[in-house]
């Protein structure tokens, strides 16, 4: 498969999916030298798959009535169930760029070179997986641990991306994973939180 910027129509789309996920060594190689721009990756990538996690947890909410904690069921209005789903979905998209901007401003400091796209590209695609995974939040009180499994796996996408994206020394790859990581809690934690004070305008959440 070639272009950065994949189709929208699902047989493309997919395809990459698949690839990044069973064979992420030789996709990377591939996504490396492919032309690219953050527009097109934005209509073709962020926009499709980052909504999944946001949609399916919304589902997830409204099909079963609410989730339960410690034998503690908690139910939320529709609104805002709605609101978490747009506030999440939007922020994501931020979060993204964020992110990518910092992997970008801190390549040259682990040996790399510094490429808008190219950190963009590493971001986007390494966040896959956790993406993809999201569709196991239509299961909200099991759904956590494949979100997690997911979130993990994208952090090892990340970290074997990270050299060949940003031509980082090998040597210094661990310590800018890390610098990475970092970055990415603190804009999860700053998206959580600005999410939480959008939801407290939705409505009452019911626990009984």
């Amino acid at each position: 498969m070639s272009g950065v910027e994949p189709d929208a129509r699902t047989p493309g789309l997919l395809g990459r999916v698949l690839n990044i996920l069973l064979h992420p060594h030789d996709t990377w190689d591939i996504i490396e030298d492919e032309p690219a721009s953050i527009e097109g990756l934005y209509r073709g990538w962020v926009l499709p798959l980052a909504a999944i996690p946001a949609v399916c947890r919304a589902l997830g909410l409204l099909s079963f009535r609410g989730f339960e904690i410690f034998g503690v069921h908690y139910q939320p209005s529709l609104v805002t169930v709605l609101g978490d789903a747009v506030a999440s979905y939007a922020l994501t998209l931020i979060g993204v760029y964020v992110l990518a901007l910092l992997v970008d401003q801190f390549a040259p400091q682990f040996g790399g070179e510094r490429s808008r796209v190219q950190a963009f590209k590493l971001v986007v695609y390494a966040w896959t997986a956790a993406w993809v995974a999201g569709v196991f939040l239509l299961l909200p009180t099991a759904g956590g641990l494949f979100t997690l499994l997911g979130g993990l796996y994208s952090l090892y996408l990340l970290y074997i991306g990270l050299p060949k994206l940003m031509r980082s020394d090998p040597a210094q790859t661990l310590n800018y994973f890390f610098l990475t990581l970092v970055m990415a809690f603190i804009v999860a934690v700053l998206i959580g939180a600005v999410t939480s004070r959008m939801i407290n305008f939705g409505g009452p959440i019911h626990i009984y």
